[in-house]
């Protein structure tokens, strides 16, 4: 990375961050000098080092108050203090909607709306306590602007994390800062057995105007620039990383139905 931002002594805290943009996360605020700690249900297969520092890995089950409630105890006991977190952990399967069970639809929405909204009211109460106050990022996604079949559970707690950065960024403003980085589509080693092949990859990336898929550095390098005191007036707002976004599907439909036939 060309950008450099110094985080040197800050304490950041990656959900999720033991692999996948989780990881890639961690890795940004590691070369940039924090003590990071990551979370998961599993611990990462290698050391996530970066910089000369090394992340520190604690097992929570985002979704168990009382896991959050401890590992923000631990945190608290080895270093002392809480600069930022970033709530990263989520997902879930592609499922139709009508013949999803109502525990699987409650099981996403309370992985990735509710257990972030817990994470980040844990770290408020810590942060608010500190003179340097804190910053919170939860990780969006695009589907809130574009929903797909198969996701409507995950999309609409995406779109809910959206209003609740924003409702937190006013009510714990000025100490304690939230926004929402929202990823579009991201290549990572398990996008092409995702998509089909690395050839449905590359013409998927070229349908985006970047002419490419985002990457887990694309998200790091937002991560640390929003964290930024530099970044303060933009508390509430929320970044979407798309490279210009996907183009209408109508178009593709258009082009396809009036080109000439070749003879």
């Amino acid at each position: 990375m060309s950008v450099r931002f110094d985080y040197a002594g800050q304490v950041v805290v990656v959900t999720g961050g033991s692999s996948g943009i989780g990881r890639g996360i961690a890795l940004g605020f590691l070369g940039a000098g924090a003590k990071v700690i990551v979370c998961d249900r599993n611990p990462p297969l290698e050391p996530i080092s970066a910089g000369g520092n090394t992340a520190e890995f604690i097992v929570c089950d985002v979704c168990e108050l009382d896991a959050i409630n401890a590992l923000m105890a631990e945190v608290m006991q080895r270093h002392g203090r809480l600069d930022v977190l970033v709530n990263n952990a989520g997902g879930g399967p592609p499922v139709k909607a009508a013949k999803a069970s109502p525990g699987l639809h409650e099981t996403i929405i309370r992985l990735n709306l509710i257990a972030p909204l817990n994470f980040a009211q844990a770290a408020n109460a810590i942060m608010q306590k500190q003179e340097q106050g804190g910053m919170i990022i939860f990780i969006g996604s695009i589907c809130v602007l574009r929903p797909a079949p198969g996701t409507a559970a995950y999309s609409a707690s995406k779109a809910g994390i959206a209003m609740l950065a924003w409702g937190l960024a006013q009510e714990w403003a000025p100490k304690v800062r939230v926004m929402t980085v929202s990823p579009g589509l991201i290549h990572t080693p398990q996008s092409d057995s995702h998509y089909g092949g690395k050839e449905v990859t590359a013409a998927i990336a070229e349908t985006i105007p970047m002419k490419r898929m985002g990457t887990v550095e694309d998200i790091s390098m937002a991560c640390l620039m929003v964290a930024a005191p530099e970044m303060a007036y933009a508390t509430g707002s929320n970044i979407y990383l798309h490279g210009g976004g996907e183009p209408p599907v109508f178009q593709s439909v258009v082009a396809r139905m009036t080109r000439p036939a070749q003879k």
